[in-house]
């Protein structure tokens, strides 16, 4: 009896230590498979893709400057930092940002309307067509700072000049843009504006615009690249000749004091500013012709 009864707990000892076994791989299995899917899960945002490459030129940028080991011609990625900290504690990078991005919105926008009105023309008159394309063709190559000579002869040293660079730098690649978005609406949705009696202004806003959204989308960020890089061109020129600007002057006035680190703090700021805009844009089509399933 004895014997049976000592045999019988062998065996259930034997059996519990085997299935604690089998239990301790899959739990691990498991809690692999679970980093796992967390990982994949956290890698589906495009804000975390974004961060990791970041981080990666980042420490790039920290290697190369410390094998370099010049920071008067490439400071570290920490030292930039520190000095980006710096000007923005000293009030000097900040208002420079916002002189830079309220030029920029004046001219973007004044830029956007004439185009769509130069479009909207061009699509109700043939003739006016064959004009804008022209235009186009004859200006969009042509360099917006190219203009900025004759732009302060003209203008003066003002804000008026910027704006005339500006407008030349968006107003040609996006009525391209909006023009092969226009002409590739759908004969369809074109009939139903005409049926509803929709002419003019109307039929432009509310059949042609919603229809060439991904086209317009496209020609807006191309617009806006070119606006930001003439725009800081720009103002690295108004800052030598009136001592004034926005981050082009930021950029300008520190690299004539050899202060590297806070030049890369203000081409830091002009990356910033722009991948901060990317974002934006991202988030409007992802509300729009992606929702609405005009672009994957």
């Amino acid at each position: 009896m004895t014997d049976t009864t000592v045999s019988g707990t062998g065996l259930a000892d034997t059996a519990h230590a085997r299935s604690a076994e089998t239990v301790r791989p899959r739990t691990a299995g498991h809690a692999r498979l679970s980093a796992k899917a967390a990982l994949g899960w956290l890698w589906g945002f495009t804000v975390v893709r974004r961060a990791v490459v970041l981080a990666a030129l980042a420490a790039l940028w920290q290697v190369a400057a410390v094998w370099q080991n010049n920071p008067l011609l490439f400071p570290t990625f920490t030292d930039t930092m520190s000095a980006l900290a710096s000007a923005l504690s000293e009030g000097d990078l900040l208002p420079a940002a916002l002189v830079s991005l309220a030029v920029l919105v004046k001219g973007y926008v004044l830029a956007v309307a004439l185009a769509l009105v130069l479009v909207s023309a061009a699509i109700a008159v043939p003739f006016l067509k064959e004009v804008l394309l022209t235009l186009t063709a004859m200006f969009n190559p042509l360099p917006a700072i190219a203009l900025l000579p004759l732009a302060m002869l003209w203008l003066g040293l003002g804000e008026a000049s910027l704006l005339l660079v500006m407008v030349h730098a968006v107003l040609w690649p996006f009525a391209l843009a909006a023009l092969t978005g226009f002409e590739q609406v759908p004969e369809t949705q074109r009939l139903v504006g005409r049926n509803y009696g929709l002419k003019g202004l109307p039929y432009v806003a509310l059949i042609l615009i919603p229809a060439a959204l991904p086209s317009l989308l496209s020609g807006l960020k191309i617009a806006w690249a070119f606006a930001w890089r003439t725009l800081i061109a720009a103002e690295l020129v108004f800052g030598v000749s009136s001592r004034a600007g926005g981050l082009g002057w930021f950029i300008y006035r520190n690299r004539n004091e050899l202060l590297t680190d806070r030049v890369f703090a203000g081409l830091v700021t002009v990356i910033v500013i722009g991948l901060a805009v990317e974002v934006l844009f991202r988030a409007v089509e992802q509300k729009t012709v992606r929702r609405w399933g005009l672009q994957r």
